[in-house]
Order: C-alpha cells, then structure tokens, then sequence
C-alpha cells in the first residue's frame, strides 16, 4: 500500500449521496423587492437576483418539491409578479409542488411571492399579509423657496411634472397616484383569489391592507397551516436531501468589494429606504 493509500485509508468516509437521494430544494427569497440592486448590494429581491438560484432549485434529476423561504416586507408590484410568475413556470414545467414558509414577514409584495406557492406555511410569531399598495414620498415646494432656490423644470406634454416634489401638491396629480393604487390592489387581490380560492375566508378585512399573525392568518385562509420548513418536509418527504441553491454571486461580491465611495450616497438613500420597509412591521 502506498504513502497516499495508508493517509487517504485514514480519512473519514463522506457518504455518497448522489443522484439516489430523494431531494427538497430550498430558495432563500429574503429582503425588499426593487428593481434597484446592483452589484454591491445585499439584502434585495428581483427577477435578476433570483434568477439563477431559482434554476438551480428546479434542476435537480430527483426533485421533489421547491421551498421558498420568504422574508420580505414587501416593494415593487412589477418585480413581486415577475419572480411569482417565474416560480409557477419553472413549476408547472418540471411537474413538481412548490412550498412557502412564512419567516420573520410576508408581507406586501412578500405575500404576493408566497401565493406562487401550491402550499403555505408561516411560524406562529410570522407577519403575513399586508395585500395592499403603498406609496410616499416628499414635499419640498416651501423649503427651496425659503432658501430663494428657482425650480426651473421644462417639458412636453402636460402630464410629465406629475407629483413633482418640488412643486406645491396637486390635487389632480393625488387623484390619478390614488387611482393607479387600486388598479394595483385590485391586481394584488385577483391574484390571492387565484391561488387561494376556496381556501380565503369570506372577511371584509382580508384585503385591507392589514397583517396577521401565523394563527390568524391561518384562520383567513392566508396560510395552510402552522409549521417550520424541516417539520413540514420531515413529514411530506421523509426521505429527501434538503438543499440549499443558492444565487450566482456578482464577481464584486465574490472578491469581497464593496462599493466605491462615489456611490457612498446613493448607497446611504438605498438603506434608508430599506430599513424604512422593514420598519413598518418593526423589525
């Protein structure tokens, strides 16, 4: 037997999982949803973050199910759709069911990604729901003219100002904001009544905007039940690997840089305006 035999002999034995084991993959849908990510920054949720850890998880040859960990308070409308609609594509292509655990909250746009689920589950102490549309902003219209700042703003087409901050509020312009917001609610709410159907308690404030605890949210119809996701794949598949696919990481990222200074501001405004998100449900 050689030198490299006699060391090798020594090692511990890793056992051969393989392509036998039965297999649960898990994604890891954390963070604010915004199309606004970019190369350094962590803890955002779009179409393009989530893309390839989502090909991972649907890839594999003994699949039996897709768990999606979500912890999102919410964010964009159009990103929340996109990422729900590529779940139930990538789903329905390879004929597998797809599980949603509810963590810290699930809620706004972060519910939106649970209904994407065949199945969903949330902890006692989860936030869930918040089906609804929400938007802010700034008015600054008395502050430039305290300071004697002149706004000067050129356009074509009578319509391109709107809501600008620098300019008194406009009733108009409040009007046609309000009236987006219900055609995204109304979005939001067929999209629930989709995939929950008969499940959805018949209660006026199930599309209010409000959240819920685990519990109740369970009594709404929001969830299909109480549970964690190892308690749940330890009895639907006792047999499968739990894995976890993980993202693609951006070649910065993977070096450990992160961001220039000259983006110093635009990344101080990005986490003001996600720990306002977060903040909402007080985490």
């Amino acid at each position: 037997m050689s030198v490299t035999d006699k060391l090798t002999s020594r090692l511990p034995m890793i056992p051969d999982r393989g392509d036998k084991s039965d297999v649960v993959s898990v994604v890891k849908l954390h963070g604010v949803i915004t199309p606004h990510s970019t190369p350094f920054s962590r803890g955002t949720l779009n179409i393009n973050s989530v893309e390839s850890a989502l090909l991972r998880a649907f890839s594999h040859d003994r699949l039996k199910a897709v768990a999606l960990l979500i912890n999102s308070p919410g964010g964009a409308p159009t990103q929340s759709g996109l990422i729900a609609e590529r779940v139930r594509q990538l789903a329905e292509d390879k004929g597998v069911p797809v599980l949603a655990f509810c963590e810290d909250v699930a809620a706004s746009g972060g519910y939106w990604l649970a209904c994407a689920a065949d199945e969903i589950y949330a902890h006692r102490t989860s936030m869930v729901g918040s089906i609804g549309v929400v938007s802010g902003g700034f008015g600054f219209s008395e502050l430039i003219e305290r300071f004697g700042i002149e706004r000067r703003l050129y356009t074509a087409g009578e319509n391109k100002r709107r809501l600008d901050p620098f300019q008194p509020e406009n009733p108009a312009d409040v009007a046609w904001l309000k009236d987006m917001h219900e055609q995204l609610h109304q979005l939001f709410a067929d999209w629930v009544k989709q995939r929950r159907g008969s499940k959805l308690a018949d209660d006026a404030d199930l599309f209010t905007g409000d959240v819920w605890l685990g519990g109740k949210a369970e009594e709404l119809g929001l969830v299909d039940g109480i549970g964690t996701l190892r308690e749940v794949v330890a009895k639907r598949f006792p047999d499968a690997e739990i894995t976890v696919a993980e993202p693609k990481k951006p070649l910065l990222a993977k070096l450990g840089l992160g961001a220039p200074a000259a983006a110093g501001v635009s990344a101080l405004l990005h986490a003001i305006e996600q720990r306002t998100s977060w903040s909402r449900f007080g985490l």
